[in-house]
C-alpha cells in the first residue's frame, strides 16, 4: 500500500475533472493509505495558442512536461486524454491503465446551424484537428476551415465572438463537463470516425513501479484492448497530428471490431479498412491494417499539409 500519491495533470477544467475522477476511483479502492495530491503542470501545448500543434512539435506538447515530472519523481502518475498521447512513449513509461471509455463521437456546435449540412455555402468552421479538417472538407468542400485552439471554454468564447460559424469538439469532454446542452448535434461515427483514443482517459506511470501497479487496479479491459488496437494502427502509419488518421475499435460479443481511415488533408481522398479479431490480437490487427494502408499510399501522401489559418 502506497502512503501518498501525486497525480500530474494539465490545468484545464476538463483535465482537472479527469484527474479528479482518477483520484476518486483510487480513494474508492483504498490502495493509497495517505493523501492523493493533484499537481497542475503547465504544458507547452497549453502555452502555444497562436498556431497549430503540428507546426510547433506535435500533440506530445500536451504530455511531455507531465512525463518528465514522472521521470523526475515529482509526480507518481500522469492523467491524460488518450487521444493526446504520442505514438511512442518515452523509455521507462507505460500506459498503466485506461478508465471506462466515454462517448467517442464528435459534437457539432453552432449558434445558427443544426448540423454541418445546414451551414451556409462558404461558412467558416473552426478546428485545430487535421483529422476533423479533412473529414469536414470531405463532407463539405465549400467550407473554410480556420484554426481554433484552446480549451472548451476558450473555443466557445471564440465561437460567440464570431471567429467561426461552427466548431467541433469531442462529445466525451462536453459530457464530463456537463455541457451537453451546448451541442447542436452529434455526428455519427459512420460520418466522422473519431481520433485514436478519443473518449478514453489513460494513466501513465513508470514501468514496474508501485504507482503503476496501483493505477493498474483501475484498468478497464475493454477500453484498454480497443485503444491498444487503435494505437497499433497509428504506429504502423507513423501517425502524428501531422496526419489525418481516424480509428475506432469496439468490443462486440467478445470480438474486437476495428474500423480505420486515412485521408488527404483536403478531404478529397479517403481510404478505409476494417477487421475483426479475438481481443488478444487487437494490436496485431491494428498494425496489419495500418501497414496495408501505408504500403498502398504514395510516399508523398502526407507532404505539404496545409494548416487552418
Amino acid at each position: 500500500m502506497q502512503t501518498d500519491l501525486k497525480i500530474g495533470t494539465r490545468g484545464s477544467p476538463l483535465a482537472l475533472y479527469q484527474a479528479e475522477e482518477v483520484r476518486d476511483r483510487l480513494v474508492a479502492t483504498g490502495a493509497v493509505s495517505g493523501k492523493i495530491e493533484i499537481m497542475v503542470i503547465k504544458t507547452s501545448g497549453d502555452a502555444i495558442q497562436d498556431r497549430a500543434l503540428r507546426d510547433a512539435g506535435g500533440k506530445e506538447l500536451f504530455t511531455k512536461e507531465i512525463e518528465q515530472a514522472i521521470l523526475d519523481g515529482i509526480v507518481d502518475i500522469g492523467v491524460h486524454s488518450a487521444k493526446d498521447m504520442a505514438t511512442e512513449l518515452p523509455p521507462s513509461l507505460i500506459m498503466a491503465a485506461y478508465l471506462p471509455r466515454e462517448d467517442v463521437r464528435d459534437a457539432f456546435l453552432s449558434p445558427n446551424a443544426a448540423s454541418i449540412a445546414d451551414l451556409p455555402l462558404g461558412a467558416r468552421i473552426g478546428t485545430a484537428s487535421l483529422r476533423r479538417q479533412a473529414q469536414v472538407l470531405a463532407l463539405r468542400p465549400d467550407l473554410e476551415v480556420v484554426l481554433f485552439r484552446g480549451n472548451v471554454q476558450t473555443r466557445m468564447r471564440k465561437l460567440k465572438a464570431g471567429e467561426a460559424d461552427a466548431t467541433l469538439l469531442a462529445l466525451a469532454g462536453l459530457k464530463r463537463l456537463g455541457l451537453e446542452e451546448i451541442v447542436s448535434s452529434i455526428i455519427p461515427v459512420e460520418e466522422m470516425l473519431p481520433a485514436v483514443g478519443q473518449g478514453a482517459i489513460c494513466i501513465e506511470a513508470l514501468e514496474n513501479s508501485l504507482a503503476a501497479a496501483i493505477a493498474g487496479s483501475l484498468n478497464d479491459a475493454d477500453t484498454a484492448d480497443c485503444v491498444i488496437a487503435e494505437r497499433a494502427f497509428l504506429a504502423a502509419l507513423d501517425g502524428s497530428c501531422r496526419t489525418p488518421i481516424a480509428a475506432l475499435a469496439t468490443m462486440e460479443a467478445g470480438e474486437l471490431h476495428l474500423n480505420c481511415e486515412v485521408l488527404s488533408p483536403d478531404g478529397k481522398i479517403s481510404h478505409r479498412r476494417s477487421g475483426v479479431c479475438v481481443r488478444s490480437d487487437g494490436a496485431e490487427l491494428g498494425y496489419g491494417l495500418g501497414k496495408e494502408l501505408r504500403d498502398m499510399l504514395p510516399s508523398d501522401f502526407f507532404e505539404d499539409i496545409p494548416a487552418p489559418e
